[in-house]
C-alpha cells in the first residue's frame, strides 16, 4: 500500500544550482530539490562542465518562479 501512495504522491522536483564567486565565475554545481544555503547560488537551466571556471552565461540563468498552488490550497478557499 505504502508503494501506490509513493506512486501518486506529489514528488518535489531536483533543480539545478551553481555557486559563483564575488566576480560571476562558476565554481560548481550541485542538483538538489531545495535552494542551497547563501547568496553565491544561482538556479539555472542544466550544468555544463564549459561553464567551470568562466563566466556563466546569462542565458544559463533561470528566472524565480512563483509557488504553484496545490490541491490542498484549493480546497481550503
Amino acid at each position: 500500500m505504502d508503494f501506490l501512495w509513493f506512486l501518486f504522491s506529489p514528488q518535489r522536483r531536483h533543480r539545478h544550482y551553481a555557486r559563483l564567486d564575488q566576480h560571476g565565475i562558476c565554481l560548481s554545481f550541485k542538483h538538489c530539490p531545495n535552494a542551497p544555503q547563501g547568496h553565491e547560488w544561482v538556479e539555472i537551466s542544466e550544468p555544463n562542465l564549459n561553464w567551470l571556471h568562466k563566466p556563466l552565461p546569462a542565458s544559463a540563468r533561470v528566472s524565480p518562479r512563483l509557488r504553484a498552488i496545490t490541491a490542498r490550497q484549493l480546497l481550503s478557499i
